[in-house]
């Protein structure tokens, strides 16, 4: 009856229906309606609800004789990749539960017509999407690759602004800053707001704001911190216009990344806020977690100690709960500097430590010339400093960010290597090491490190 002559209600809330449907054994049309009332609560950011409404169905489905069908396969397909997105927004992109979803996925493709299509590609994102964010560097990059040549063979712009993103972001954590501009500039040029954001279920989040998040950190770390400011800006007003909450936890968590590597302490605090209100509201395990690392690195620029220490440990802690080995080596680069703000110098050492170790064990060596330096600026605070081990911690920090293509990280070595060569009367050598090393910057000289390397720059005159 409700069908028949109530169609608005059932298209409104076909969790009604379902129920219904459900009640009277109709196990497989009762499916599809768990999965329409599934696609609906993740559209209006209701993620648990979501989940519960998906599994609900795929139970049904279990339940039932072994169908070889194709119709009966493609409900279960279709559950299973709508699961996995809302499972990414709910436990965190790397989570086991993730992963199941959408290796079960892969499985039934070859049984249904969806072989060739956005659900199969999605499917390969988020098994690709998983091990990136697990922090399997180059496994995630080899798999980033194959689904941009996927990407390139298909007729719409999407898969192609998803595959440059992907690769583009994993580039940055193999530590290839050149190349993960150019993809992420790519990626952010084919992005159409209109055609694009009917795909935000699909992948998690707007995929036109993850390209825009990542090349605000590609763009920083190419010497451009103004651009990246204000790609930065472009992705959290794509956020906010796609009434997305979880593309919005993301683009807030990002923008506060990028401020932190910016060193406003003032807008990551109020950006991490942000996010981590919005994870609380709607249960995103990820960016609680996350956002609680960087919030707490802000505090300890105010000069918080331990309050801000034991806030970076508990989002190290939610973050890992996920999954997540992504961005390890540089939070736990933030811990350090947190322990040495605090006073607890040769505890920031031992994390740092981990840090690099994490860094070798994972292939993500984006972050290793400002570990290095991190080193060095730690060890130059010790009683009794090793001047000769600080300065080889300072050289290699600005050979790996050379080598890498981080202007940013390089231009924060070069400072501290300037200053240690200073204040051992090395004055020419230490205007010869940051002077070229600061003139290859264009814009961005009211940001805090260019400011700090022109103060010591004016000094060595």
């Amino acid at each position: 009856m409700l069908e028949e002559r109530f169609p608005e209600t059932v298209a409104a809330e076909p969790e009604v229906v379902a129920r219904h449907c459900t009640e009277a054994g109709q196990a497989e049309k009762a499916s599809g309606y768990w999965l329409k009332a599934g696609q609906q609560a993740l559209a209006r950011s209701a993620t648990a609800e979501a989940v519960t409404q998906l599994r609900k169905g795929l139970d049904l489905l279990a339940r039932l004789p072994d169908n070889p069908a194709r119709q009966h396969k493609e409900l279960e397909f279709d559950l299973q990749v709508t699961l996995g997105g809302a499972l990414m927004a709910a436990k965190g992109y790397a989570h086991a539960e993730v992963v199941e979803a959408y290796d079960r996925a892969r499985s039934l493709v070859g049984g249904t017509g969806r072989a060739g299509t956005m659900l199969n590609f999605s499917v390969l994102w988020g098994l690709c999407t998983a091990n990136y964010v697990a922090g399997m560097s180059h496994a995630a990059l080899q798999q980033a690759e194959e689904l941009l040549s996927i990407a390139q063979s298909q007729m719409e712009s999407g898969p192609l602004v998803i595959g440059h993103g992907l690769v583009g972001c994993t580039l940055i954590m193999n530590g290839d800053y050149r190349a993960a501009l150019l993809h992420l500039e790519r990626a952010a040029v084919l992005y159409e707001p209109a055609e694009h954001r009917r795909l935000t279920l699909q992948f998690a989040q707007d995929i036109g704001v993850r390209a825009f998040c990542y090349l605000s950190l590609a763009l920083w770390h190419r010497g451009y911190p103004e651009q990246a400011s204000a790609a930065a800006g472009e992705a959290r007003r794509y956020a906010k216009e796609s009434a997305h909450a979880h593309t919005l936890a993301y683009a807030l968590f990002f923008s506060a990344m990028t401020a932190t590597f910016e060193r406003y302490a003032a807008e990551v605090e109020e950006r991490a806020n942000a996010s981590i209100a919005l994870a609380n509201e709607h249960g995103f395990a990820l960016w609680l977690g996350r956002g609680q690392v960087l919030q707490g690195w802000a505090m300890a620029q105010r000069g918080d100690g331990a309050a801000a220490v034991e806030r970076i440990r508990e989002g190290l802690s939610a973050a890992a709960a996920t999954g997540s080995g992504l961005w390890k080596p540089f939070l736990l680069g933030l811990l350090a500097e947190a322990l040495a703000l605090a006073g607890e110098i040769e505890e920031g050492l031992m994390v740092l430590a981990q840090a690099l170790a994490a860094s070798d064990a994972s292939g993500q060596i984006g972050t290793d010339a400002e570990l290095h330096r991190l080193r060095g600026d730690l060890l130059r605070r010790l009683p009794d400093p090793d001047s000769a081990e600080c300065e080889t911690c300072f050289r290699k920090a600005v050979a790996i960010a050379q080598d890498q293509g981080t202007r940013g990280f390089e231009l924060r070595a070069a400072v501290s290597l300037a200053r240690l060569l200073r204040d051992q009367g090395r004055r020419g050598e230490a205007g010869d090491v940051l002077a070229p090393v600061y003139g290859r910057f264009p814009e961005g000289f009211d940001m805090p490190d260019l400011k700090e390397a022109k103060a010591v720059l004016d000094a060595l005159r």
